[in-house]
């Protein structure tokens, strides 16, 4: 059966594909983007030069991204001491946090570390893009390019990342490749900081995955974060969370029978559903963010190499991954949003029947 555009339009854009751009004003005056419109009324924002992370996110007149007040800043490849990182963190769907170092600011014998590394605050040397062709039947498109984390005489990671969909289709797949292009052994911690905000999420959105858990820091600070608590609801804003004020839990996420874990967000309300799928043994922990603070509204789902606990912790447990010059490492992760009853459910008994 021929498809229901056939011999009905001029130009692919008409359908969906991938626009790039520069933005002229504000703080992110300079920096290139791609809009990407899959066609199916998701369609998302990828920041070129903030490692080509996505920003906004929506599926058709729904956000599903967090966007903070920061909003997109130019890439700052010096703002890597401290706290420094939370000046640029403009939110968005997706913001990665690595290559080397995940967590809080640290400093030891091996260095000085800021929040979260330094990768998000690099552009990307774009390598590619392939646009759909639907009449030629070509309905796939990805953008790629190669982020460099690099010093001389010190750590040289490289990322190489495509984000793909096909026409068609509401999904992002995202494939990352980490290498080390150094001549000596580096540290490697890699966090992928999903954002979730209104309306997807709202009071009464489920927060959804399966898995052992835990709360860093003094259990009587809990108030989300405890037996008998339903912290996987999204409750109404908080003015606890006013400022500062946030808790996280640091899953083991259980997979599935073929090693892959699915997390996600429901809203019963919209009649959507968003699923976030990784490999176990890429990507063996989840963490679960949550900030519910007065025009602050938001929760993380964030697949990760380890809990951010940082480079020196993770040393001490010995967790700590080290690439060998010339090694590298695979990630890949899937994002599909839901809107018909059906298919929602498969994912709520999906999620619900893992172990």
């Amino acid at each position: 059966m021929a498809p229901a555009w056939h011999d009905k339009i001029s130009n692919s854009a008409q359908i969906g594909g991938i626009e790039t751009s520069v933005l002229d004003n504000g703080a992110g005056r300079g920096t290139r983007v791609a809009w990407v419109n899959t066609g199916t009324g998701l369609r998302y924002k990828v920041v070129i030069d903030r490692a080509m992370d996505i920003a906004d996110a929506f599926y058709n007149q729904y956000s599903l991204a967090w966007l903070s007040h920061v909003g997109i800043t130019s890439s700052q490849p010096f703002s890597h001491r401290g706290m420094d990182w939370i000046r640029t963190f403009g939110g968005g769907l997706l913001t990665t946090c690595g290559l080397s170092h995940v967590g809080g600011p640290e400093s030891d014998q091996f260095g000085e570390r800021g929040l979260h590394g330094l990768i998000s605050n690099l552009p990307a040397q774009l390598e590619s893009i392939l646009q759909p062709d639907p009449v030629a039947g070509q309905l796939e498109m990805a953008i790629t390019g190669k982020i460099g984390q690099s010093q001389v005489f010190g750590p040289n990671l490289e990322l190489k990342r495509t984000i793909a969909g096909t026409l068609g289709k509401p999904t992002i797949r995202i494939r990352d490749e980490v290498v080390n292009r150094g001549n000596t052994a580096v540290p490697h911690m890699l966090l992928y900081h999903f954002n979730f905000g209104w309306p997807l999420v709202d009071e009464g959105t489920n927060i959804l995955w399966q898995g052992s858990w835990q709360s860093p820091g003094e259990k009587n600070h809990h108030s989300i974060f405890r037996e008998g608590n339903n912290f996987r609801q999204c409750p109404v804003p908080l003015s606890a969370h006013s400022g500062t004020g946030e808790e996280v839990a640091f899953i083991d996420i259980s997979p599935d029978d073929t090693g892959r874990c699915t997390a996600g967000m429901h809203n019963a309300q919209l009649s959507i559903g968003v699923a976030l799928r990784f490999r176990k043994e890429q990507l063996p922990w989840l963490i679960n963010w949550q900030h519910w603070g007065k025009g602050e509204y938001v929760t993380g789902l964030e697949p990760a190499t380890n809990p951010p606990i940082g480079q020196s912790k993770a040393r001490e447990q010995n967790q700590l991954i080290f690439l060998e010059p010339g090694e590298r490492r695979t990630y890949e992760l899937e994002l599909e949003v839901f809107s018909q009853p059906q298919s929602i459910n498969q994912l709520l008994n999906h999620i619900s029947t893992t172990r």
